[in-house]
């Protein structure tokens, strides 16, 4: 695989290390039934969201139950240096979770404790299984919020590994800005602190920010700090219509420009919007759309939404729709966090090869526009999705698994998405990360020399290359 020819269904030919059978006896010994070499468990543990569909299952996964039985699954792996490979609930898009050099799958999601809340500090600290939604549940009568959402329940472990950041970004920033501090199960076994509950450090390496989008090839994640914000005294959502993408990434633009405090700015395309009709039963006007969300006081979000719609209008936008009730506003969230899900019932049995590019706002336009443009003359069915706010947006080309015709075509778009973003000074991948799917881009987007930096680090952290090897670079 290089850069002029990607593909998302085979991994990169490397050889499966072999697990040992005293290691396999180990783990089964002191796990029990918490180790699993159960083919149905493994294949479960050797898939994600993306399209890959050609790497063997990893020989084993093993249910942890907290941070000392992380370290001594890692102690053993890497006494037989057999690849560990960290699982929160399988929701990443670029082939995070496969075990491409085959070995242990480590399963986190029984460590979906939260540990700390300081609301006075407004931090929380959680095991990594916690996913976002269990997270807000626990902290709803501190009258604080976890702000970041991804769209899938994530996990906060599987979110701090791949940076994650989603639809509240435009206000509230990325996981990188969000997670204070770590315990992290290092290569060797051995568990480290990284950063603490305070706001600021001049102490040392940042080794937080190191860790956070690693995507477990430095380490497993077992312990998170994240920030908590006040909820909002008031919350109003809206939907507007308009006559053409154009206009609503125009009008996108100028509230970012005007510094109006947006909270949620999602663009939908008319394809997005029908296929999410189909799916909730909504009647939303199947035209491209923005989803909006303003937080504040009620005076302060009145003058803020008021603000954007005259915004809008200038540019066509109309039917604004308003939600003020949490109901309406979950409608209106789910319908959108759903709009995947819509896409891949909308053509049933295929898969949706997804991008993810990132783009400075004010070249937002004419990447999107130009993107858009070909993907309507190559005939293969998309939907458009994006959180704007910020320049980053996702298409999902609907192919047939078994087409490979389809399939390149996909890849072509998406290599040729990728190619007018990094001129545009952008990235190859905004939140999804890079996993195995854009590891080319990532040498063309940083260069050989950042690169060569990462693997210094990856090696010198990683000597055997145990952690959840061959992603994000080859050795």
């Amino acid at each position: 695989m290089n850069a002029a020819t990607p593909s998302s269904h085979l991994a990169p030919a490397v050889l499966q290390r072999e697990v040992p059978a005293v290691l396999l006896a180990a783990l089964k010994a002191r796990f029990a039934e918490r180790c699993s070499t159960a083919l149905v468990v493994r294949e479960q543990h050797g898939r994600d969201e993306s399209a890959f569909t050609t790497v063997p299952p990893p020989a084993a996964v093993v249910f942890a139950q907290s941070t000392q039985e992380v370290a001594e699954v890692v102690t053993l792996a890497s006494q037989y240096r057999v690849p560990v490979i960290p699982f929160g609930i399988g929701s990443s898009l670029e082939g995070h979770l496969l075990a491409v050099q085959g070995g242990i799958s480590i399963d986190v999601s029984r460590m979906n404790q939260v540990l700390t809340i300081n609301a006075e500090d407004l931090t929380v600290t959680v095991q990594p299984g916690v996913t976002r939604k269990r997270l807000n549940e626990a902290v709803k009568s501190t009258g604080l919020f976890f702000p970041i959402d991804p769209g899938a329940d994530a996990t906060l472990g599987g979110m701090s590994a791949t940076r994650a950041s989603g639809t509240n970004a435009v206000r509230y920033g990325t996981m990188r800005e969000n997670v204070l501090a770590l315990e992290v199960v290092t290569a060797s076994g051995e568990v480290i602190r990284t950063g603490t509950r305070a706001k600021k450090s001049s102490a040392g390496y940042d080794l937080t920010r190191l860790m956070v989008g690693s995507e477990g090839t430095l380490g497993v994640i077992t312990e998170v700090t994240v920030k908590l914000y006040p909820l909002p005294e008031a919350i109003l959502a809206a939907v507007c219509s308009f006559p053409s993408i154009e206009a609503a990434v125009r009008t996108t633009i100028q509230i970012i420009q005007l510094g109006i405090p947006i909270a949620r700015v999602e663009l939908i395309d008319a394809n997005s919007v029908r296929m999410v009709n189909a799916h909730s039963k909504l009647t939303l006007r199947e035209e491209p759309q923005l989803l909006m969300e303003f937080h504040g006081s009620p005076a302060s979000v009145k003058e803020q939404a008021e603000a954007v719609q005259e915004i809008a209008a200038e540019f066509g936008g109309n039917a604004f729709e308003w939600a003020t009730t949490p109901e309406e506003r979950t409608r209106l969230w789910t319908a959108r966090h759903n709009a995947y899900f819509a896409a891949i019932q909308s053509r049933p049995g295929c898969r949706a090869i997804s991008t993810d590019t990132c783009v400075p706002i004010s070249r937002l336009a004419d990447c999107l526009l130009d993107s858009v443009a070909e993907a309507e003359a190559s005939g293969l069915p998309y939907f458009l999705v994006g959180h704007v706010g910020d320049g980053n947006f996702h298409f999902g080309y609907l192919i047939d698994p078994d087409n490979p015709a389809e399939r390149a075509t996909a890849e072509q778009l998406n290599h040729a998405l990728v190619a007018r973003a990094l001129r545009l000074e952008g990235t190859c991948s905004g939140e999804h990360g890079v996993g195995l799917h854009k590891m080319d881009f990532l040498l063309t987007e940083a260069g050989s020399g950042a690169v060569g930096m990462m693997r210094t680090i990856k090696q010198a952290l990683d000597p055997h290359n145990i952690m959840n090897p061959g992603k994000i670079f080859s050795l």
